[in-house]
């Protein structure tokens, strides 16, 4: 009797297609963002995750929403994304930033479920994580005292303002890179660390920068900022007040901040790449590499970035040795 050779390889076409879906399809994963999707800062790495992360994932986001609400609401937002996580029981989670490993680490650490974490400033062993085998990550390190003396580059600076609001990062940044200092001399430059919760006085540090012997500034993170009414400014407003108001040269460690209306530009990090590395992790993890043989590592060095309108605006002209290797933008 003859055989149809369809039905002879009918069980490995359903074996195959049972695989792919196992693989892709149905397969959910969770973001649990540190600060709110609208943050571009999120919207960069969130994008990087989703574009190198091949199939038909479901992705599920939650934002804890910690660059708006005030710190004594944190722990509420991380309880609500542990509800959320519970409820969608994904195959993997990524932690954006460090508020989410800061308060959901200790939890996820009891699960099975593996977890990927990234734009973290802090070293991870202050969290509890290194020890659990569920974890790996990608690290963020600004790069501040680099950033600082490739600008040097333009305009020779002798006295620098680096301005901070007064979140997470912020303190981190005071204890990672100033050594808990608030002033310290790189390459014969000052450098003067603000950290400034409070908008009339990021008003006020701005406009009596140039007459209190400051060169240039650098701009770090603006998220936080509360008026006298303890009421959130949104960031774009304060990068784009104070890009018209500052009487010296703005430059920026996040390419976020670069661009008509904001900073000049400077050596800057990219969500999109956190994002990238990170998702490269994942598909290790999802493919069957164990997380804890996955090595936590830093993620990519920085970038050269300039918008157009605010060199001329500043009326700077870049050195060959910068402009070979810069991207410009607008």
């Amino acid at each position: 009797m003859k055989i149809n050779s369809f039905y002879i390889l009918l069980p490995a076409i359903f074996l195959f297609l049972f695989n792919s879906a196992a693989i892709s399809g149905d397969r959910s994963i969770l973001i649990i963002e540190s600060y709110h999707t609208e943050n571009p800062w999120d919207k960069s790495y969130i994008q990087g995750i989703k574009e190198n992360m091949p199939g038909n994932y479901v992705f599920h986001i939650f934002q804890m929403d910690t660059k708006r609400i005030p710190e004594s609401e944190y722990e509420k937002s991380a309880q609500k994304g542990w509800d959320f996580y519970l409820e969608k029981k994904p195959d993997l989670v990524f932690l954006g930033d460090d508020n989410a490993l800061k308060f959901l680490a200790y939890r996820f650490a009891r699960e099975k479920t593996p977890v990927v974490f990234l734009g973290i400033n802090k070293n991870p062993r202050t969290y509890g994580v290194t020890a659990s085998a569920n974890f790996t990550g990608v690290l963020e390190r600004p790069l501040l005292k680099r950033s600082i003396v490739e600008m040097n580059k333009l305009l020779k600076f002798k006295k620098v303002m680096v301005l901070f609001d007064s979140g997470e990062t912020a303190r981190v940044t005071l204890d990672e890179t100033f050594y808990g200092q608030k002033k310290i001399t790189i390459s014969n430059i000052d450098i003067h660390l603000k950290l400034i919760g409070s908008w009339e006085t990021w008003q006020k540090t701005v406009k009596e920068a140039k007459n209190n012997g400051y060169d240039a500034m650098i701009i770090g993170l603006y998220h936080t900022i509360m008026d006298k009414n303890n009421t959130h400014i949104d960031a774009e407003s304060v990068l784009n007040w104070t890009s018209r108001n500052t009487p010296i040269p703005p430059f920026a460690f996040w390419d976020f901040a670069v661009g008509p209306g904001k900073a000049i530009g400077g050596l800057t990090l990219f969500g999109k790449t956190q994002g990238q590395t990170a998702a490269e992790m994942a598909n290790k993890i999802l493919n069957g590499t164990p997380p804890n043989t996955i090595q936590v590592i830093h993620g990519k060095k920085g970038k050269l970035l300039f918008s157009k309108s605010q060199l001329k605006k500043h009326h700077i002209r870049l050195p060959e040795e910068i402009a070979l290797k810069a991207t410009l933008i607008d």
